[in-house]
């Protein structure tokens, strides 16, 4: 069994097809073919089920995959650890929470970044924190960020921010105020599901006695603040992303049990480490540190 017939494996699930897979590989259909019926001839098992539109792993075959999967990864990483330049570079995914990416602290560390990496070249993905979760399980970002409570047996955290959460509303004459405003009868700003604010104002409104909230589902922070300027809504957010120039919004204190949100930014335990996440952990740390 080599490496190769690993990845073929892989390339097969994940296609469905031996003759895209082959495409895929730059292999030649038979050579794939024979990959297969060999690996299964030393297995004694029966990896795939033939039929006319093409291949699916059976029972076996997917148990395979996730080990076949593991080992493929670990050969990677272990050729990027002795590949690695002694300074940080290359590529670095991470995952991002639309309610910190918005955060001065975070735009602060990132400026820093890019100024003393530039051959490191970054990309934020933004999702919910549980698609975060995943993908960094799924080895699909290096790191993430992720807001609220998760179980942390699978995942290293290499920096935390606890963060005060505050209700806005649009102004209404002045600021802030220490009343909050009547919660029940208000539409609320949100973002997709998954997402710990909307589930935080979902609890508190259920508490209120309001099972049928008025609900306006956005996907950025811009979008939010700019709905709760309109006045088409109340929303929860973190206090860092607000300007406290902007006269345009209310900010109120919310009750305790919602009063503070925690944000993590988190990799894979036992997973390479690159000098770049590292890197990267160190500016975000610095920049909350003198916060």
């Amino acid at each position: 069994m080599e490496l190769t017939d690993l990845k073929v494996v892989m390339a097969i699930i994940e296609e469905g097809s031996i003759s895209r897979a082959a495409q895929r590989l730059d292999y030649v259909q038979s050579n794939v073919t024979a990959r297969v019926r060999k690996l299964e001839s030393e297995l004694g098992i029966q990896l795939f089920n033939r039929h006319p539109k093409g291949v699916t792993p059976t029972e076996r075959g997917l148990a395979f995959s996730k080990y076949a999967l593991d080992i493929i990864r670990m050969a990677e990483e272990a050729v990027m650890a002795v590949r690695e330049p002694d300074y940080p570079s290359g590529p670095l995914t991470i995952g991002i929470v639309e309610t910190f990416a918005s955060s001065g602290p975070f735009i602060k560390a990132l400026s820093e970044f890019q100024r003393l990496y530039p051959e490191v070249a970054l990309s934020l993905i933004n999702g919910t924190s549980p698609q975060n979760y995943e993908k960094v399980l799924n080895h699909q970002l290096d790191g993430a960020f992720y807001t609220g409570d998760f179980d942390k047996s699978l995942l290293e955290i290499e920096v935390e921010i606890r963060d005060k959460v505050v209700l806005l509303t649009a102004a209404e004459g002045q600021g802030s105020s220490s009343e909050i405003p009547s919660i029940a009868n208000a539409a609320w700003v949100v973002f997709p599901k998954g997402c710990p604010f909307r589930t935080a104002s979902e609890e508190w409104l259920r508490s209120e006695g309001t099972l049928n909230a008025n609900l306006i589902e956005i996907s950025t922070m811009d979008m939010m603040l700019n709905c709760v300027q309109a006045g088409l809504g109340y929303a929860l957010v973190p206090e860092s992303v607000i300007s406290g120039a902007d006269h345009r919004l209310c900010v109120y204190p919310v009750p305790k049990r919602y009063q503070y949100a925690t944000t993590r930014l988190v990799r894979r335990k036992e997973q390479f480490r690159s000098k770049a996440f590292a890197a990267f952990a160190k500016c975000l740390k610095a920049e909350l540190h003198q916060q």
